[in-house]
């Protein structure tokens, strides 16, 4: 009885990290692993590893049940190139994962920290939408770092997020776009890590214990939408993406520090 109160409180407080990185993920479309990361790491619940795991599983059921909430336009044909080129991404990113040495991810982290800052910046200062939809290789292109990068650091949203955010697009196939994509990779991701065995029990314990959460928080927010005007949310946008950029630069100078 005593190891099953003594795990009761972190999972709580993981799913309570799991509602609100839910609710920004409706919200503005991406953010739910780089704000459950963030907080977990915080409150020191669990490993980065088994996070990461969790939030694969988690971010397929909330994508699962966005669209089954608001049916309507998948946008498969608008982001093929992004996927394509993600999966490879995906692969290259877990590849490199291996052969890096502890010290060289973290001078990477740190640069994907700037980077990100950077796109957020780059976002805010934006008066206007591109002029027209990019190309199919821009996408390509974008999706494949989000993949590399999320292959490396479990973080593939700041790329697309960038990328999908310039488009002259409405905002709510914006986030369908991203939904779809992070959907995609968490599957890829599940599909690698599974069967080489790096899906511990407690990966498992968290995700399942969380997945009410997820359903619950996201068809709330399909009931009681949050009308926020294109200016504010790219705001919200540009401010979760600097958090984040912070948060990894924040996360690589402490680790090369004591390396």
């Amino acid at each position: 009885m005593q190891a099953i109160l003594s795990e009761a409180g972190p999972v709580l407080v993981f799913m309570a990290c799991v509602a609100l990185a839910t609710y920004a993920q409706n919200l503005t479309g991406f953010a739910f692993s780089l704000i459950l990361l963030g907080l977990v790491s915080v409150f020191h619940i669990a490993s980065v590893s088994d996070t990461a795991n969790a939030a694969t599983v988690l971010s397929l059921i909330n994508a699962w049940t966005y669209f089954r909430a608001r049916p309507g336009v998948v946008p498969w044909q608008l982001m093929k190139p992004a996927l394509n080129g993600s999966t490879v991404g995906v692969i290259v990113g877990l590849v490199l994962l291996t052969w890096l040495s502890g010290g060289a991810v973290n001078w990477l982290r740190g640069l994907l920290g700037v980077s990100i800052l950077g796109c957020a910046v780059l976002l805010v200062m934006q008066g206007r939408p591109l002029p027209a939809v990019s190309g199919r290789i821009s996408f390509a292109l974008i999706g494949g770092l989000s993949g590399v990068l999320g292959g490396l650091f479990s973080s593939s949203g700041p790329p697309i997020v960038f990328h999908m955010y310039r488009q002259p697009l409405d905002r709510e196939l914006v986030r369908r776009a991203l939904l779809l994509m992070f959907a995609f990779n968490s599957l890829v991701r599940l599909v690698i890590v599974v069967p080489t065995g790096h899906f511990s029990w407690y990966s498992a314990l968290l995700a399942g214990c969380a997945m009410p959460v997820v359903y619950g928080v996201t068809r709330l927010h399909h009931r009681l939408p949050n009308k926020l005007k294109p200016r504010t949310l790219k705001w919200v946008v540009g401010g979760l993406l600097a958090a984040a950029g912070s948060t990894l630069l924040a996360s690589a100078w402490v680790a090369i520090a004591q390396g």
